[in-house]
């Protein structure tokens, strides 16, 4: 390989070796992987729940049931045995019990499991379901959250159908701002609300009330008197979408209490060992692109607000208070860490590698939880697999991944070699991360084809983590390079606000730049050049082929193509004015317009494969359709495929990630370099 000055390759830790003449990974072998999400570690850190997901070939869908596992991996074993869906894991504080909720034939319900007596008993018959679980201090009670339902709007009265008829389902009407979500549809008219019940069954009893939501997670005091929970209770919470307190509710009375009062989000409350004090997470709004998640404390009446961590550039999440300190996660160059801040502001790091239940592309995410005594149960994934179990402690000293979920499939496969490589970028000198992952069998001496992956987000990134997806690629022998240009999490507040008022812009060039990279590097070659990617990866691509025609051919995969039209119909519309563009759409048609990848539609020369759910709420199917149209019209070879039924989430089902990948591949297919 020939290496350039300008781009520096950093090979990852290598994937197992596989046995002789192992094939590459399948797309049939989606169906067949598993992973761990929300391990929740006993009180006394001897034990460990899990939901262990699956793919289900026959239902063409993932599921979870909850394992049991010691924590040096032995009696590995399912909690229940139950073949339902089984989800949302805690340990009552004296660890005899799990709470847990579960699929029933009537909906979701709240169930108990006792250790001792491995015995099951469904506690609730609610009319909607129940999250966010919490079991009171003297594991007498749990609370939880729960859609309490109003009536839908009726404008008019119908008449009266005669006996028998048969007439068309009445309209249905809405006067609220936000009335859809992405993957859900339309949502049901009502408001979250907290409600208790007791430990062994009874009647659930509503504690909070009003035309709020309260779905944020409640915390109990230590009295067991109050709860702590974060949600926006103003007057304007509708329109003030980024605004959030941190409340306290009497449990008896239901008197509320906001402990938190500024301009910007504050949530993610979690309560001192002592009861004293109250860790949260927020920021004050500056009404930009991205903005760097804070820690602070405050007392648990709502005194003495300070910040920690003041010098940690990196946006803060998933608090834990035990003893030891505050545990939380913190994404650092595409990597997940866990780590523990101490009362004077220092934290050290205790394990990385965090993630692994995004399955598709490699994006972030996991999960972890700590026992009193500072023993961690964490999701830990590698390029090679997606999230096994791994358990350390609050020195990082004795880490160990003690679940092999996926080497029955993954151990006779050769995926492809995951290597990490920085570049500059031709705009200001800055360095950018990216990734590569080489072909199974590469030989540096002969030409590969190389496919440019764009994550989405576009406030988020990609890592060293396993995914179908790219190795699927890989293994129809491209080069994939996935690059996290500026405006991708984990770099700093000033890295990611760099889109303020200029996506796309500059990251396109970050984009090519990388492309460049690897061509002088001998990686890849100027006529073999394919480029895709998703939501905010589908509007880069749609944005490089109306900037360039140097690849073969691309795919732009649910991408946003007209900024106005995306901004007033999409279920997330409260993200866009003032904080990615200057003001309302008719208030800047001009500025909406100018980074709207539509204005461009007439400069692409690029065969464009366009690729969209027909239920996405997100970047709603008009988008697609406004790019297939165009170049239809301009007479640029494209087509259009609509993936039935499927949301946002376009890959939510087994099935729909490989037709995501046969597609974009045949596409590519058709148009071969060599």
């Amino acid at each position: 390989m020939k290496l350039s000055t300008r781009i520096l390759v950093v090979l990852l830790i290598p994937a197992i070796a596989p046995a002789e003449e192992s094939l590459p990974f399948q797309r049939t072998d989606v169906f067949e992987l598993e992973w761990v999400s929300d391990p929740r570690i006993s009180p006394d850190g001897k034990q460990v729940v899990y939901v262990r997901n699956s793919m289900d070939v026959m239902q063409d869908s993932r599921t979870g049931r909850l394992w049991l596992a010691n924590v040096d991996g032995s009696e590995h074993v399912p909690l229940t045995g139950r073949d339902v869906g089984e989800s949302d894991p805690v340990w009552s504080p004296d660890g005899t019990r799990i709470a847990f909720t579960s699929a029933t034939d009537n909906g979701t319900e709240l169930f108990v499991y006792w250790l001792s007596e491995s015995r099951i008993a469904r506690l609730t018959q609610l009319d909607r379901s129940p999250r966010n679980l919490r079991w009171s201090p003297d594991g007498h009670h749990i609370a939880f959250s729960k859609l309490v339902p109003e009536a839908p709007v009726v404008l008019v009265t119908a008449p009266t159908k005669p006996e028998g008829a048969e007439w068309a389902e009445a309209p249905r009407v809405t006067t609220r701002l936000k009335y859809e979500r992405d993957g859900s549809g339309y949502i049901e008219p009502g408001y979250y609300q907290y409600f208790i019940v007791p430990a062994i069954g009874g009647s659930p009893r509503q504690v909070s009330s009003g035309q709020f939501n309260h779905s944020g997670a409640p915390e109990w005091t230590t009295d067991g008197k109050r709860l702590i929970f974060s949600g926006n209770r103003n007057e304007n919470w509708e329109l003030e979408t980024r605004n959030s307190e941190i409340y306290s509710i009497e449990v008896e009375t239901g008197q509320t209490e906001a402990l938190t009062d500024r301009q910007g989000p504050d949530f993610g409350p979690v309560i001192s060992p002592d009861g004293r004090q109250i860790a949260y997470l927020g920021f004050d709004d500056k009404v930009q692109t991205y903005q760097v998640t804070r820690l602070h404390v405050m007392d648990v009446d709502g005194g003495n607000k300070r910040e920690l961590l003041s010098e940690l550039d990196r946006s803060v999440s998933s608090l834990t208070w035990n003893r030891d300190g505050i545990w939380f996660t913190y994404d650092d160059r595409g990597d997940t860490k866990i780590a523990l801040a101490s009362p004077d502001g220092s934290y050290r790091d205790v394990a990385s590698n965090l993630g692994g239940s995004t399955i598709g592309r490699p994006y972030g995410g996991g999960s972890y939880s700590v026992s009193a005594a500072g023993r961690v149960a964490y999701t830990h994934v590698t390029p090679y697999r997606p999230a096994d179990l791994a358990i350390t402690d609050r020195r990082g000293k004795s880490n160990s991944v003690i679940t092999e979920l996926n080497s029955d499939v993954l151990d006779w496969r050769e995926l492809g070699q995951v290597e990490e490589i920085w570049y500059k970028s031709s705009i200001d000198n800055r360095d950018i991360q990216g990734w590569i992952v080489k072909p199974p069998g590469y030989d540096p001496d002969k030409s590969w084809p190389l496919l440019v992956e764009n994550h989405g987000g576009p406030i988020s990134n990609y890592g060293p983590r396993f995914s179908p997806e790219i190795q699927l690629y890989a293994a129809a022998g491209y080069v994939v390079f996935y690059p996290n240009p500026r405006g991708s999490t984990s770099y700093g507040e000033e890295f990611g606000n760099l889109l303020y008022n200029n996506y796309p812009g500059d990251d396109y060039h970050d984009v090519m730049d990388g492309v460049d990279a690897l061509i002088e590097a001998g990686i890849a070659e100027e006529d073999r050049l394919y480029v895709t990617g998703g939501s905010a990866g589908g509007i880069m691509t749609a944005w490089i082929v109306g900037k360039n025609s140097r690849f073969r051919a691309a795919a732009v995969v649910k991408p946003v193509m007209n900024w106005i039209s995306k901004t007033l119909t999409a279920d997330n519309y409260f993200n866009y004015a003032n904080y990615r563009f200057e003001g309302q759409p008719w208030e800047n048609i001009e500025g909406y317009m100018r980074l709207s990848p539509v204005s461009l539609v007439g400069n692409i020369e690029t065969p464009t494969l366009v690729m969209v759910g027909s239920s996405d709420l997100r970047t709603p199917l008009s988008e697609s359709k406004q790019l297939y149209g165009a170049l239809k019209i301009r007479g640029i070879d494209t087509a259009l495929v609509e993936i039935p039924g499927a949301p946002h989430n376009i890959a939510g089902t087994p099935s729909q990630l490989i037709t995501k990948i046969d597609h974009i591949l045949a596409w590519f297919a058709k148009y071969p370099s060599e």
